[in-house]
């Protein structure tokens, strides 16, 4: 008898049929003598239904009421499914995540997972139930109700696997595994039998909408080797797992495009020490997670000054935009540019450490398709620009051509 963490996606849940569907595969895996904890999103639409209502009201809703809102749709779900088993004279029970035993720190919308203590589970198990948790959410040690933030349910499902010392923890989605590139942007993409932890996280942080970078960080902080598959067919999946000699051979692992981010300029920042400093810490205490950050002599000013770009998540702009303007007066900036057209384009391997003139080869496939890059950021295992969003499909489908095809 093995202990096995599975994890089922919006479009894993999308309606009645699909949840019948994954109530029959945990089925499989509890009629085979397993024990069966299982992780569910909210109904594919339900989460930005909620967000769309609460907006009528007004653009920037509290985000405390944001979390007791949106939690509700992962707990809609954890139900069907529950009775979904139960007509098939399978045992099982459903827990929020607070019921589950997880606590999280006090930041909404975007809460860390402080502690999990999961004897209700085990009491759950052990009476021979199928135990279905809510993703996405926790609670805070003063009883507030938090969301862990977009693909939250990907790390309830991790950090349940590490907590429980599962056997296997498997993230079902809408597709075969991780590819190395999204099959709808770029059709060549092949699936991947195995990606380290790393190649994982860069790609899950760049745009890959497989996984959440969050969990991925946190499986390989507690050696969780995890299965992504699809949970509309029986094939194997994408293995998750620690980096070996063998996977240095691969120079590129994959490709990612990531339309979802936006970038932001500061023009005229006073050129003292101590400026960016103060900008970037009110950012981050308003828990905006700040990527690729680029900072240019500014022409044109009487006093030293700098323009400083960074780019964030697209759906921060607005409160990044109330952190910055609140500093408006204490910094003495002038303007501040917003472009939410734009592309980040990433390639990643860990095979790059021991490979040279990958960045060089990337910048002259970009330059043959008359693409121009705005900013560059680079790792040990990755280089990503900013490109204009109407070429990004476009450039992805050469580069991946030009390492990959």
């Amino acid at each position: 008898m093995s202990l096995i963490v599975q994890k089922y996606g919006g479009s894993s849940v999308a309606d009645i049929d699909r949840i019948r569907n994954v109530a029959n595969r945990v089925a499989e895996y509890r009629r085979r003598g397993d024990q069966v904890v299982v992780v569910v999103s909210a109904m594919k639409g339900v989460t930005d239904n909620l967000i769309g209502m609460a907006k009528s009201f007004m653009p920037v809703p509290s985000e405390r009421e944001m979390d007791v809102l949106l939690s509700t749709g992962e707990q809609t779900t954890i139900a069907l499914l529950a009775i979904a088993l139960q007509s098939m004279d399978i045992s099982a029970a459903s827990l929020t995540g607070a019921q589950a035993g997880i606590v999280t720190d006090g930041v909404h919308s975007k809460a860390k997972i402080l502690n999990i203590t999961p004897e209700k589970i085990h009491e759950l198990l052990d009476a021979g139930n199928v135990t279905i948790v809510a993703g996405f959410q926790g609670q805070t040690s003063e009883g507030n109700i938090t969301t862990l933030g977009r693909g939250g349910s990907d790390l309830t499902a991790i950090a349940l696997a590490a907590a429980l010392e599962a056997d296997l923890c498997q993230i079902f989605t809408d597709v075969d595994g991780v590819y190395t590139c999204d099959p709808r942007v770029v059709e060549s993409a092949k699936k991947l039998e195995e990606v380290s932890y790393d190649e994982m996280l860069e790609l899950a942080s760049l745009g890959a909408k497989v996984m959440q970078s969050r969990s991925v960080e946190f499986a390989k902080k507690f050696g969780v080797i995890f299965e992504v598959r699809s949970s509309l067919n029986n094939n194997p999946g994408t293995i998750v797992k620690e980096e070996t000699k063998s996977m240095e051979d691969v120079v590129i692992r994959g490709v990612s495009l990531d339309k979802d981010q936006a970038k932001i300029t500061l023009v005229g920042v006073p050129d003292r020490p101590g400026v960016a400093s103060r900008i970037f810490q009110k950012l981050a205490d308003s828990a905006i997670n700040v990527d690729m950050i680029v900072q240019n002599i500014s022409h044109g000013t009487e006093t030293p000054a700098t323009d400083l770009s960074f780019t964030i998540d697209k759906p921060d702009v607005a409160k990044a935009l109330g952190v910055i303007d609140a500093m408006h007066e204490e910094v003495g900036f002038g303007n501040v540019l917003t472009d939410e057209n734009i592309g980040k384009l990433s390639i990643v391997g860990v095979g790059m450490r021991s490979h040279s003139g990958v960045a060089a080869k990337m910048f002259e496939v970009l330059a043959g398709a008359e693409v121009n890059i705005q900013m560059i950021s680079t790792s040990e295992i990755k280089i990503s620009v900013v490109i204009d969003l109407d070429q990004s499909e476009g450039a992805t489908k050469e580069v991946h051509n030009a390492f990959l095809g």
